[in-house]
């Protein structure tokens, strides 16, 4: 019998699509979005609790985890920004909002329900990363810079809840999301951007998913401190030219 897991963001593209997942597995799941519209029609369909909030409201996040309960398995933390502006165009406010909603939020989530993770004895975190911390982008500098501390929070956490808590990473290329759709919508764009990857298309939520209910469960119990691509072969991988 699995304790709860608990998904930050779960009214986003990859965050829905973990949770329909998981709930077809019978895993009992808590959601926590923005959305209250679509996080509360997800907890219907998946027969989840759930709190409607900003991670970036004070007391919140730690309020989701109390919510959730006192034993919990899993923790996805799939809150995530595109912020794609030229140097000179971000501001500070620009540099901060990603960073606290990218890698300090996930560590605040971490935190917060940390002591529910040790008690299950099974405990597991995924976070999200992106190609943008391994791969210099144009115009990716702030989401760049934030998405890479997620990495470092994930190796720093897995040493230092090992063997209790174990904590991985996901690192995505460009993913059919509703958050990226300015990215894809335009459907030249698109082939144009797939054509860059040795597996020459987009990612899908599905796909992004399938790897963290796997990181999520124990056939990955002997898996922490990874952060793993799904990514086309971008990542690690040249086109021939």
């Amino acid at each position: 019998m699995h304790g709860k897991t608990l998904i930050f963001g779960a009214n986003g593209g990859i965050g829905s699509a973990t949770a329909r997942l998981l709930a077809g597995r019978g895993r009992p799941l808590h959601l926590v979005g923005r959305d209250g519209d679509a996080v509360r029609a997800l907890a219907d369909e998946t027969g989840a609790g759930f709190s409607i909030g900003d991670v970036l409201e004070d007391g919140f996040i730690a309020q989701a985890a109390v919510d959730a309960g006192e034993a919990l398995d899993g923790l996805v933390y799939a809150v995530g920004s595109i912020t794609l502006k030229a140097l000179p165009r971000l501001t500070r406010a620009d540099f901060l909002r990603d960073f606290e909603l990218n890698a300090l939020s996930a560590a605040l989530a971490v935190q917060a329900a940390l002591p529910a993770l040790k008690k299950s004895g099974r405990g597991s975190v995924v976070l999200f990363s992106s190609i943008a911390a391994s791969q210099g982008f144009g115009l990716h500098a702030s989401i760049g810079m934030a998405k890479a501390a997620v990495n470092g929070l994930t190796l720093s956490l897995a040493a230092e809840l090992a063997p209790a808590v174990r904590v991985n990473a996901i690192a995505p290329s460009l993913t059919r999301t509703p958050l990226s759709k300015s990215l894809w919508q335009n459907e030249a764009m698109a082939q144009s951007i797939a054509g860059l990857h040795p597996l020459p298309r987009l990612g899908e939520p599905a796909e992004i998913a399938a790897l963290a209910a796997f990181l999520l469960s124990d056939d990955a119990a002997w898996i922490t401190g990874q952060v793993i691509g799904v990514d086309g072969g971008r990542s690690s991988l040249r086109v021939k030219g």
